[in-house]
């Protein structure tokens, strides 16, 4: 995106837009991570006490919801980054 009448230094800065929003992005790994462990031990408990399973189920979807905010707010962060930063 090189061009004469805008210089180097924008070509930079939008440069560092890209690398900042995928490192926001970065976030996600531990979303990912958090919910993949929540849910086998999610699945633990229930194997071992079938009896709790609906509130086991009902406790697991309030924070697997909690915590997938962590994840939307990476994405908007790498959003607002790519598209709304100047």
């Amino acid at each position: 995106d090189f061009c004469l009448s805008r210089g180097l230094g924008d070509v930079y800065k939008r440069q560092l837009q890209y690398i900042g929003a995928g490192l926001a992005m970065l976030g996600v790994l531990g979303v990912g991570l958090g919910q993949g462990i929540s849910a086998s031990k999610g699945l633990e408990a229930v194997a071992r006490n079938p009896e709790v399973l609906a509130k086991i189920r009902s406790q697991y979807i309030l924070s697997a919801a909690i915590t997938e905010t962590g994840a939307l707010y990476c994405f908007i962060i790498a959003i607002l980054l790519v598209f709304v930063a100047k």
